[in-house]
């Protein structure tokens, strides 16, 4: 993406902000507008916006009803119709952007209901990196076969980015690489940010997005439904997710996730990552290196 191209992309998230924040928000330069990763509400705080080196505070001061008055511009002022999300604390934008939401939770049960005194909110500014995969795609086949993978780098490497590009890569196809019939189980509505059921960014023509659903319950009712030859998820996090998992490989479906780690010697450190090398469902990892030019990708065979 052009750097033009970066700094528009923030003026797009910038629009959901009430007009005063959004002015403020507006301010910053094209530079940092092209490298800007969030922006921040906080009640009674500082509007700021996340860049590289931190988060940069701005002259204005985030007022409550600024957070509600957010909400209702994400939600295109029909706030109701989006209340299964609301109460997991995140919005799904149209253009590609998340909203995240802190707030008092409103329990029914055991269960959370619905969030109401919002405290504070965060506008993620999603970017497509199309064709970072491109190279990749390929070398995750072996004699026509997928090679489950898994995609490790510490918070905030990538993770989410590649995989998004590597399922766009594996569900187009390319030369010498058939199209694969993709079920992206999108937990977090971060991959695909689906509105209204549309997809917000580019993740193929062969995918099949299952929207704000446990990765434990969607990967069964995409074996059910779906007849996918590749299961894409992001963040494994839970034993549960494990058990899911082995139940798709046990069906000779691919699978493709990501998962917070530096490398392998962090997963076997780790019981619930080391179980998951033991049960062997992962042929590769392919790992998100920082350079002082950008991110670099390293391929390697998982233990056997």
């Amino acid at each position: 993406m052009q750097k033009n191209e970066a700094a528009a992309r923030y003026e797009q998230a910038a629009a959901i902000l009430p007009n005063r924040l959004r002015k403020a928000a507006l301010s910053l330069s094209d530079e940092e507008k092209a490298i800007a990763e969030e922006l921040r509400l906080r009640a009674g705080q500082p509007l700021t916006v996340l860049l590289p080196a931190g988060e940069l505070p701005l002259e204005v001061q985030v007022a409550s009803e600024e957070l509600e008055t957010l909400c209702d511009i994400a939600t295109e002022f029909s706030r109701y119709a989006a209340t299964e999300t609301i109460r997991e604390g995140f919005l799904p934008v149209r253009g590609g952007f998340r909203v995240g939401l802190c707030g008092t939770a409103v329990m029914k049960e055991g269960t959370n209901t619905n969030l109401k005194h919002l405290s504070s909110a965060v506008i993620r500014i999603a970017r497509e990196r199309k064709g970072i995969a491109e190279a990749i795609a390929p070398q995750l086949f072996q004699n026509g076969f997928f090679l489950n993978t898994l995609i490790l780098s510490p918070p905030g490497g990538g993770k989410t980015t590649l995989l998004r590009d590597l399922i766009r890569c594996l569900s187009q196809g390319g030369e010498g690489l058939p199209p694969q019939r993709i079920s992206l189980i999108d937990e977090r509505g971060e991959v695909a940010v689906v509105h209204r059921g549309v997809p917000q960014m580019d993740v193929g023509p062969h995918t099949d997005v299952l929207d704000a659903c446990p990765k434990a319950l969607g990967i069964p009712m995409v074996l059910r439904a779906m007849n996918p030859q590749i299961i894409a998820v992001d963040e494994i996090t839970v034993r549960e997710d494990l058990t899911a998992m082995n139940l798709a490989a046990g069906c000779g479906v691919g699978l493709l996730a990501t998962i917070h780690a530096a490398g392998v010697p962090e997963l076997l450190g780790k019981p619930l990552y080391r179980q998951l090398l033991e049960n062997q469902v992962f042929r590769l990892a392919l790992r998100i290196l920082r350079t002082e030019t950008g991110r670099a990708y390293a391929m390697e065979e998982l233990p056997c």
